[in-house]
């Protein structure tokens, strides 16, 4: 006997039923949307989004992609259930793939059966170990572009419907928008803070311009301001390389590769390079390195880039024929590298400034040197590896500089995501 369609009296009082639930999940989006436009930091944001996309759809995970232009993919760059930690900012072709349809053209899809699909990218469940059966993406639509995707992935109860898709839909409005707005908020700060920032250098400079045009200027005052030009021109060029570095952190469109790196190996290739510097001033470098510790998984060329950083800073604020000592080692489910000066020290009321845009620590005659961002892109370059960075000092004794890494993440994946 076959199985008849429901009436039209069967459909109405199903959804009589379903009301009560169908409105609970409104009254929640419009409370979801209110917390998406009062959040200004990119990388929280987008973790709210996910976790409002697995809840309204009733799923058991949600992601989120951006498309890089220059690169021409999507990225994650944000999942529920701790899934981002094994994904990072994995590359998802914009072609063959659900996510790539989705985003290509402009609009909603629902795979009940994805293993099926043929358009299934299935590397992300090798790197997650999660098993996708049903998913639903909808475009991150505002009025001039796509910024991405969103996907909600096996649904908990039954299978994806249209009001599912219709609260994704209305979700990733207001998501797109609210990217957006955090995108340019994050900007146009970074930018009025990179101006002020300008101000000094440039000032410094139309001075020193207007002295020299001057003919009966002193040769050793002409000297010493044509030194002043020089300082101050490759500060300025230090200032736009870091800001620009900062700037492209901040917005996500740096991609970071996921790859083993063996840290002990790293770390002495660092030494080697900083070795010359140190040496000038008569600086001794002590390396206490555990060469016996497996790779983590990150960015080499980022984390490369921290351990130069700390190492350079160690070097600059020391003292002649002072001492750096650089221990590596692993601290129960973390990796830790500790970068040791007997510098001058920092005072207590710098501390808690140093990560911060543009500060940079006054010395004892009250002026400051570098450009104030190199710590503030240590910073973000180890949160985008799930690292963190610490410090300590004392006044006329010196500093450490602590880097720790998630042991944890290490043997996870031995693909390379291409960036």
């Amino acid at each position: 006997m076959s199985r008849q369609p429901p009436s039209s009296s069967d459909r109405e009082i199903s959804a009589i039923r379903k009301y009560p639930l169908l409105l609970h999940r409104y009254v929640r989006l419009l409370e979801v949307s209110t917390d998406l436009a009062s959040t200004l930091k990119l990388e929280t944001l987008l973790q709210h989004i996910v976790e409002a996309a697995m809840e309204l759809t009733d799923s058991e995970a949600a992601s989120l992609l951006l498309y890089d232009p220059q690169a021409h993919q999507l990225y994650f760059e944000a999942a529920t259930n701790d899934l981002v930690d094994q994904l990072g900012r994995t590359a998802v072709p914009a072609e063959d793939s659900i996510a790539g349809w989705v985003f290509t053209n402009r609009e909603p899809l629902v795979v009940q059966d994805a293993l099926r699909d043929s358009r299934f990218f299935r590397e992300v469940d090798v790197l997650t170990r999660f098993s996708t059966s049903s998913v639903m993406g909808v475009p991150l639509r505002t009025k001039d572009k796509t910024l991405g995707v969103i996907e909600a992935v096996n649904k908990l109860n039954g299978t994806f419907d249209q009001e599912d898709v219709r609260l994704l839909q209305a979700l990733a409005a207001q998501a797109a928008v609210a990217i957006e707005n955090t995108r340019l908020f994050q900007q146009s700060d970074l930018i009025a803070e990179m101006v002020h920032e300008f101000r000094t250098p440039l000032a410094a400079l139309t001075a020193a311009s207007h002295l020299l045009q001057r003919p009966d200027l002193p040769d050793d005052q002409r000297d010493k301001l044509s030194v002043t030009v020089q300082n101050e021109v490759q500060r300025l060029n230090e200032m736009s390389t870091d800001f620009l570095e900062l700037a492209r952190l901040e917005s996500g469109r740096i991609r970071f590769v996921r790859e083993p790196v063996h840290l002990g190996g790293l770390v002495g290739e660092c030494l080697e390079i900083v070795r010359p510097q140190a040496e000038a001033d008569h600086i001794t470098i002590e390396p206490d390195i555990d060469s016996s510790l497996p790779p983590v998984q990150g960015d080499r060329n980022r984390l490369k880039q921290v351990v130069l950083n700390l190492l350079s800073n160690a070097i600059k604020y020391n003292h002649r024929e002072g001492k750096i000592v650089v221990r590596l080692s692993r601290e129960g489910e973390e990796f830790m590298l500790a970068v040791r000066d007997t510098g001058r020290g920092i005072p207590p009321e710098s501390l808690p400034h140093l990560f911060e845009r543009f500060y940079r620590v006054p010395d004892q005659e009250g002026h400051v040197g570098g450009t104030g961002l190199g710590l503030a892109i240590v910073k973000r370059i180890l949160e985008s590896q799930q690292g963190q960075v610490s410090v300590e000092s004392e006044v006329g004794k010196g500093t450490t500089f602590t880097v720790r890494l998630p042991a944890s993440v290490g043997s996870a994946m031995e693909t390379r995501p291409v960036s």
